[in-house]
């Protein structure tokens, strides 16, 4: 925006954690924000608490724990932007209830994502880690026995979300048949074809991946119970979230033969850094590609999701508009010149419209534009309101009855 907020921006803290890509500070840079400080680590919660408190915007991936105690102690923040898929880092409802908006990125990595799944999946199904071993040890292993082609086979998605549905496309350019199970219908892509339940996905596809949130309900999805009915052979492929998997059963399956590959991207427990030591059962399995997290990690994906989250956040700040946000309801709102424009968060109870209506027009303060938009915790209102009335309308909307958070944008 051209106009200038009421609130210097050379005087908004922006903190950006986990070494998140330049898109970003230069997007807050190239829009007139020059506290812009940029860490390549995490910080763990007691430091945060102290380096927090007077951030405006604060950056974050997926190491960083935002608890109600660093909310507490970041009076001033206005939103968070996650700068991956995922938002379960955060303590959505504390944010929600301090009307702190939070954004992330759910698209911006899926092709990364989903070029990998097809790439594991090659290289497990011609059992290349193994090849690979054996050359490095010196042995020549030039055998075809066990190794196929994915042409003609079934790809089984779990979870047919934003980066299953990419592997669906790029899996049917390949000649794959593809099967899908979602907890929610969905519409399928080209030839894909759902199934009615995990058993029967598992029991005929040659290979399984999964594309599925960090809920209790996919906790351990992949157990000693499912792996029962997997087809024997398949393959099978974790590159969505580290809880979703019984590591131990999954070993079993390898030994068994059950499965005969795997590779996982994701762990319940993992390093906090890199070069920190790393421990999962399925270390020194054969035909098992095991990566650190990186699924999403290529230079054209961090570029997009900087600039994705950045912009976001910018929207956020300058406009009042929180399309995106997991918190503050999500409103568009149209540039209005000749006005100043008030953000008004309170809680989500009756009367607060129309006591903000009632002292305003008491007040004899003319409202040029008002958008509301509520979910269940909390509503938020953009008001446009007379310049030469802005400031005692502020002063006013601070007083209505259950207000979380209220500032004159510009």
């Amino acid at each position: 925006m051209d106009q200038k907020t009421s609130f210097p921006r050379e005087k908004i803290r922006i903190l950006l954690l986990e070494n998140i890509s330049d898109s970003a500070v230069q997007a807050f840079r190239q829009a007139g924000y020059t506290q812009v400080e940029k860490l390549t680590r995490a910080l763990p919660e007691d430091e945060l608490i102290k380096v927090v408190k007077d951030v405006h915007l604060l950056g974050i991936r997926s190491k960083t724990q935002i608890t109600e105690r660093v909310l507490d102690a970041a009076p001033h923040l206005h939103a968070i932007g996650c700068f991956c898929i995922g938002t379960n880092q955060v303590n959505l409802k504390a944010a929600t209830e301090r009307g702190v908006a939070v954004f992330n990125a759910p698209y911006s990595n899926t092709r990364s994502v989903a070029e990998l799944v097809i790439a594991l999946a090659i290289m497990l199904i011609r059992k290349i880690p193994d090849k690979n071993k054996a050359a490095h040890e010196g042995i020549w292993m030039k055998d075809s026995k066990g190794s196929y082609e994915l042409r003609g086979k079934t790809m089984g998605i779990i979870g047919y979300g934003n980066i299953g549905t990419q592997v669906s496309v790029l899996a049917e350019a390949m000649g794959m048949k593809v099967i899908f199970y979602d907890v929610i219908t969905k519409l399928p892509i080209g030839n894909a074809e759902p199934v009615k339940s995990l058993k029967e996905l598992v029991s005929r596809a040659d290979v399984v991946t999964l594309h599925v949130p960090a809920t209790p309900q996919t906790k351990n999805m992949i157990n000693r119970n499912l792996l029962k009915h997997f087809k024997k052979g398949s393959i099978l492929l974790n590159y969505a979230r580290g809880d979703v998997m019984d590591l131990d059963a999954v070993r079993d399956a390898l030994q068994s033969g059950i499965l005969s590959g795997a590779a996982v991207d994701v762990f319940p427990e993992e390093p906090e850094k890199n070069g920190d030591r790393f421990v999962t059962p399925l270390q020194n399995m054969p035909n098992v590609i095991l990566t650190p997290h990186i699924g999403g990690s290529t230079e054209e994906a961090q570029w997009h999701i900087g600039e994705d989250v950045s912009n976001k956040m910018l929207q956020y700040l300058e406009s009042g508009t929180s399309i995106g946000s997991h918190t503050v309801p999500p409103l568009h709102v149209p540039v209005l010149s000749g006005a100043h424009r008030i953000l008004h968060i309170h809680k989500n109870v009756p009367g607060v419209l129309s006591e903000i209506n009632t002292l305003l027009s008491n007040h004899s303060i003319n409202v040029l534009g008002q958008y509301l938009k509520t979910n269940e915790m909390i509503g938020y209102v953009v008001l446009d309101v007379d310049t030469k009335l802005s400031r005692e309308a502020f002063q006013l909307l601070k007083k209505v009855k259950h207000t979380i958070k209220t500032r004159i944008l510009y």
